[in-house]
């Protein structure tokens, strides 16, 4: 179903919406192509300055649609396939120079962690909860949860979600760093940090998402380089320009 993730554009900010909310947005074969195939027409528009994630009903996402798997003849080679399409739109949205912000309200569970870690700044509702879930029916984690998880609140803390039947709520999820910040309104929230984004120091922004993103898989001295050569790039842009010669104005003589 094309339906299964709305896609919009506001300007530069591209917005997909997860549209599975009788299945609380569980996200089965089809919506998994439908990822992979947004993700990177999204990421290779040189027009989007900016991603919003967000999604409609009670949740933002439960997941890979085990009903799906469980019901169609589905074989653990057609599983495999289907999360090779899923990463593929991961992959893209993380290592791209497009920051992207997600806004999270209700149940995040499974799968639906890793899609909601693919975002570099996360708001959540007051009322969300997090939860793995995978062994409890025998899966292993997938969608990047192996590596993202654990990036984002450490090993220790992303196995006590992994091999416990533990739900933790909103506010743990802010002190583990599992989230950016909680809002009563996480949607209009979100808009605001992706407003910040496009009328702030864009290409900025995105460099500085990418050099993070990537900087945790690669050896220090290439994390030296590349951030050498990205500075050298940025420093040369006009919005560089223009702005380090605002800055320079605002700066009184005495002081420089």
């Amino acid at each position: 179903m094309t339906d299964s993730i709305l896609y919009t554009r506001e300007g530069a900010l591209a917005r997909l919406t997860f549209n599975r909310p009788a299945v609380l947005n569980a996200m089965d074969f089809e919506m998994g192509a439908r990822w992979r195939d947004l993700a990177h027409e999204v990421t290779r528009d040189p027009e989007v300055g900016a991603v919003l994630l967000d999604a409609n009903g009670p949740a933002f996402c439960a997941g890979g649609d085990v009903l799906q798997m469980g019901t169609s003849g589905a074989s653990g080679a057609d599983v495999t396939a289907a999360a090779h399409v899923i990463h593929e739109g991961i992959r893209a949205f993380v290592t791209s120079s497009t920051p992207v912000v997600a806004a999270v309200q209700g149940a995040v569970a499974g799968g639906g962690l890793g899609l909601m870690l693919t975002a570099d700044y996360i708001v959540a509702s007051r009322a969300a909860r997090f939860v793995s879930r995978y062994a409890n029916i025998g899966l292993t984690p997938d969608l990047g949860v192996s590596t993202l998880l654990p990036a984002a609140i450490g090993q220790r803390r992303a196995l006590s979600l992994l091999l416990q039947d533990r739900t933790i709520d909103a506010e743990t999820a802010l002190e583990w760093g599992l989230v950016s910040e909680l809002a009563d309104d996480p949607a209009a929230r979100a808009a605001e940090v992706a407003r910040f984004w496009l009328e702030g120091a864009t290409a900025a922004f995105g460099q500085a998402k990418r050099l993070v993103r990537t900087g945790a898989h690669r050896p220090f001295t290439e994390n030296l380089d590349d951030e050498a050569r990205t500075i050298g790039d940025s420093f040369d842009t006009p919005e560089a320009t223009a702005r380090i010669a605002a800055f320079a104005a605002r700066t009184p003589k005495e002081t420089r």
